[in-house]
């Protein structure tokens, strides 16, 4: 369970398990900038995941994959249109032939949370803590 607590002004302490994160927003949007806004984290989530799906995928199949690198890069101009577009690049580090480095690239578009954000019908329920289910 993730549990997330008001800690200051607009700031949110995360807490995942055993870790724990600090959200806010910028000072422009009245925050402190002292952690990622929830944009971020959602777009740093899809990063991660493509890296280690990668990783393990090289790993399991003794792949040369010695290393990743991703950046995400979010165009959110027209997210209240209901369009959100993230660009994913990421670099490759070890002696991959071009065949593997394709292989790779479409592993990358397999990992739970691309397809989470791209093929699932996601449904939240937001309710009062102690209200009847």
């Amino acid at each position: 369970m993730i549990r997330i607590h008001n800690s200051k002004g607009l700031q949110q302490q995360i807490e995942i398990g055993p870790h724990q994160l600090l959200g806010d927003v910028s000072t422009e949007l009245g925050g402190e900038g002292a952690g990622p806004d929830p944009h971020d984290l959602f777009d740093a989530s899809l990063g991660t995941c493509k890296a280690m799906t990668l990783l393990l995928y090289a790993r399991q199949r003794g792949l040369p994959l010695e290393g990743i690198d991703v950046s995400v890069e979010r165009d959110d101009s027209e997210e209240r249109e209901g369009n959100y577009h993230l660009i994913v690049e990421l670099s490759l580090k070890g002696p991959l032939d071009d065949a593997q480095r394709q292989q790779l690239l479409r592993v990358a578009d397999k990992c739970p949370i691309h397809k989470l954000m791209t093929s699932t019908d996601i449904q939240v329920e937001t309710r009062l803590a102690g209200a009847p289910a």
